[in-house]
């Protein structure tokens, strides 16, 4: 005991302060554990790790170090030009104050690199890549199609080809321009009561791949969307089983996903069902800034090196801070309660969901209109209003003007309604209110006038590719009327939302059923994205 007691004395004082330091942390993430985790304390370079707790607790890298420079007392003789909100535009601080500029920041040492991380950047991705179950994670700040771009781009080269959903996001046709690729498009399954387009099926991928194959050809990857906008989940651990046994890697849009995963409600995440590269939009279902994404790497498929150089040629290099700060707050809001952050957005849209379906004449999509596909998010409320004759569009006129709400998405005989981690019970009660006075209202409308039901045309799906992409968008191009199009080579990608199937798509000929599809849905009330006439008056084709 004597010797004991000498050999204590001897120590530093310093160094018996960190012992117990080092035992008071260990008992208290015991004790904060409740036992269902293993804690492990490990000395190891004069560093203490208890990685559960630090994992949880630790504040965001990126945005400590973002605090940090903003609080610095410097004399800025850098970029940007409102130098830390000195000289901002009184018309916008009035609107969000100065703040955000005092952190809109550039590439400042203390605050890394984007391209070639070292520092907070490389910290906060690595963080983010743990919690998402990657190998590796690569903040984005042009959205989730400049990490589409690169996926396609890192998986093929010239004259590749590249097996793809019909109804895949511009994004992918772009990719499909940069990298030169070859499109094999799958047909996506459609319901022609909702007038909704879902995903694609393994068997759907298998039978692709085997016709390249009788060509002599190997597909170099395959784009799978999941889940789609109305919250449709692929087979994606099939599909993925599927491709791996021939070494395609699979590259999944899951834009709208990044939630998935986290709760036993929910289906999983691409990740988990085997994906090589799922990108995901951070700021739709999670909390960052608009335009923030992120992009994960699983297994060893495709070559990094080729991800980082992909990214590197379609990323500004004049990032935002904010952005990346704001894709680290997310992660880190997600990381402290992983398991229960979805259970009041759950519980809310379950609870919805019930009562809506219970009004007359109205419809909630669910996975029996559906049968080939295993999940859709829980998250995602499409309401149809078929039943009462009304569409989509006429539908969300009246909650906007009547009731202030706001949807998602509007389609010929449906509304998406987004449930998130920002839904409040009274707008949900709102909203529930509204279809109520909708569902009353047409009902005695209906009654009275015989309304009848609108009609639906299926998705046009006979076309025939003249060109790829890539030589199409370089082809020099002439503009031509409605009238005397048929049978030139389209210039442009023209797709109605909804049902989100681009009808033509740069390259391929112009037919009589896929302009008469046009106007039919446009008359309904659709949107024509991707035209640069978006009255559809005249089509770009391409010269001869």
């Amino acid at each position: 005991m004597f010797l004991l007691l000498l050999l204590l004395l001897s120590f530093p004082f310093s160094i018996l302060m960190y012992i117990q330091s080092l035992l008071l942390f260990c008992r208290n993430a015991n004790r904060e554990g409740g036992g269902n985790l293993e804690k492990r304390c490990v000395i190891g370079n004069a560093n203490l790790v208890a990685k559960d707790e630090l994992f949880v607790h630790r504040p965001p890298p990126l945005v400590s170090a973002l605090k940090a420079a903003a609080e610095k007392e410097a004399a800025s003789f850098h970029f940007p030009g409102h130098n830390r909100g000195r000289a901002a535009p009184s018309s916008l601080t009035q609107l969000i104050g100065v703040k955000p500029f005092l952190h809109d920041l550039p590439e400042l040492p203390e605050l890394d690199n984007l391209f070639c991380p070292e520092g907070p950047i490389l910290e906060a991705q690595k963080e983010a890549a743990e919690l998402f179950g990657s190998s590796e994670t690569w903040f984005l700040v042009g959205g989730t199609t400049c990490g589409i771009q690169a996926a396609i781009m890192a998986t093929c080269s010239p004259g590749d080809c590249l097996i793809l959903p019909r109804n895949s996001h511009l994004s992918a046709i772009s990719g499909l321009v940069l990298s030169g690729a070859v499109p094999k498009y799958l047909i996506p399954d459609y319901n022609a009561e909702w007038d909704i387009a879902a995903g694609v099926t393994p068997s759907q991928v298998e039978i692709a791949i085997r016709e390249l194959w009788i060509e002599g050809r190997k597909p170099a990857a395959v784009l799978v969307t999941s889940p789609t906008y109305h919250g449709i989940c692929s087979n994606l651990s099939e599909i993925s089983k599927l491709c791996h046994s021939l070494k395609i890697p699979v590259i999944v849009d899951e834009a709208h996903g990044a939630h998935l995963g986290f709760h036993p409600q929910m289906p999983n995440s691409a990740l988990k069902q085997g994906a090589d590269l799922a990108v995901q939009s951070t700021h739709k279902v999670l909390c960052s800034l608009t335009q923030s994404s992120m992009l994960h790497m699983s297994g060893n498929i495709v070559d990094r090196e080729r991800i980082c150089r992909c990214l590197q040629t379609l990323q500004s290099t004049s990032p935002s801070y904010l952005l990346l700060a704001s894709l680290d707050a997310a992660r880190y809001q997600l990381s402290q309660n992983p398991e229960a952050i979805f259970d009041k957005a759950l519980q809310m849209a379950a609870e919805a969901k019930q009562i809506i379906r219970e009004q007359p004449g109205i419809s909630v999509l669910d996975s029996s209109s559906f049968p080939h596909f295993p999940d859709i998010d829980p998250l995602r409320l499409t309401i149809g209003f078929g039943q009462l004759g009304l569409s989509g569009y006429e539908a969300d006129e009246i909650l906007s003007e009547d009731h202030g709400i706001v949807c998602e998405l509007v389609g010929t005989k449906s509304m998406t309604f987004a449930i998130n981690l920002g839904t409040c019970i009274e707008h949900v009660e709102r909203l529930i209110s509204g279809i109520k006075h909708v569902a009353s209202s047409t009902a005695l409308t209906l009654a009275a006038e015989g309304k009848a039901d609108h009609g639906s045309s299926a998705p046009f799906t006979d076309f025939t590719t003249s060109l790829i992409p890539r030589d199409a968008f370089f082809k020099s191009k002439k503009r031509a009327s409605i009238e005397s199009c048929l049978g030139e080579i389209c210039g442009e990608l023209i797709c109605p939302y909804p049902p989100g199937i681009p009808v033509i798509i740069p390259g391929e000929i112009i037919t009589k059923g896929a302009l008469d599809y046009l106007l039919d849905v446009k008359s309904k009330g659709a949107t024509i994205s991707g035209a640069s006439d978006t009255q559809l008056s005249s089509i770009l084709v391409c010269n001869n």
